[in-house]
């Protein structure tokens, strides 16, 4: 399906300009009818869109791993000329300070590439971080302020909260778990101990709220919870990689964040960050006092 450049305000049209938001929300829109090529780019540029303005389309290409020809379609499907004309809305408005994680992963890049292949301790736990520093400074600039609004007046207005997390993104819902009992909420860690997960989303209500945290390739386990605690009336705060993700497609509120990676390992740095700030805005909102859940002396 093309939709012509009037029709959406794309780039050609003389009249306006479109920006990085409005194209990735019409990608999000029309993702579900895009081919499996498409779908892959759409990731891509969704996920690095602070890379899209700097690579060449041999780079997006190869990194999606498709043709450019598949690269130059994609472009086109969204009234675009081609991928040049496509990239220079990502140019526009490009600056270090957007993209603090590029600096970070074209150095990390480089000294994989060098083969050096002798970092000592010192000099990995120092990369580590620095990726940990960029990945909170990506998270601060892209922060939406209305939806994250949005999800912390869910809190508010839930009695009841469920968190929900499986794999890498389960430390998170564990912290979450932990910073809510410092509420007078009823709290609802949905842990799958003993694979009975689904057997806990039978105490979901009408008007619960729940938190799901899940990364590409998204955990099965979570996405089946989600379902089900839906199907039986709750709310759905998403903490996701993606407006793509079956997550962020079936969430009231979506909160974007991206974890960098450093020699294969994904950090957790990020996503902690956005959760503790999620519950810090909740327990302001409350006007919480602190209330020590442990015993004198505990951390």
């Amino acid at each position: 399906m093309f939709t012509t450049n009037n029709e959406v305000g794309m780039a050609s049209d003389k009249g306006s300009k479109t920006s990085v938001e409005q194209l990735i929300a019409r990608i999000s829109t029309e993702y579900d009818s895009l081919s499996k090529q498409l779908k892959v780019i759409a990731q891509y540029i969704e996920q690095h869109r602070d890379h899209i303005g700097l690579d060449g389309i041999q780079q997006v290409a190869s990194a999606c791993e498709v043709q450019p020809s598949a690269v130059v379609r994609f472009a086109k499907h969204f009234g675009f000329s081609g991928f040049s004309e496509m990239q220079a809305i990502f140019r526009e408005g490009l600056t270090r300070q957007l993209a603090p994680s590029r600096n970070y992963k074209a150095r990390i890049r480089d000294i994989i590439e060098s083969g050096t292949g002798s970092l000592s301790s010192v000099e990995i736990a120092r990369e580590f971080l620095a990726g940990s520093i960029a990945g909170m400074q990506e998270l601060e600039n892209g922060l939406n302020g209305p939806t994250f609004k949005k999800a912390v007046d869910m809190l508010l207005e839930a009695d009841n909260v469920w968190i929900c997390a499986s794999r890498r993104s389960f430390p998170v819902a564990v912290y979450l778990d932990y910073a809510l009992q410092h509420t007078d909420k009823r709290v609802g860690l949905v842990s799958g101990l003993g694979s009975m997960h689904l057997g806990q989303m039978r105490s979901v209500r009408k008007g619960d709220v729940m938190i799901a945290i899940s990364f590409a390739p998204y955990a099965e386990e979570t996405l089946n919870a989600v379902t089900q605690a839906m199907e039986r009336g709750a709310k759905l705060i998403a903490i996701t990689d993606s407006r793509m993700s079956p997550l962020a497609k079936q969430a009231h509120s979506t909160l974007l964040v991206q974890d960098n990676s450093t020699f294969g390992f994904r950090s957790l740095t990020s996503t902690m960050g956005l959760a503790q700030s999620l519950f810090i805005a909740l327990a302001y909102a409350l006007e919480l006092p602190y209330r020590s859940t442990t015993p004198q002396g505990g951390r």
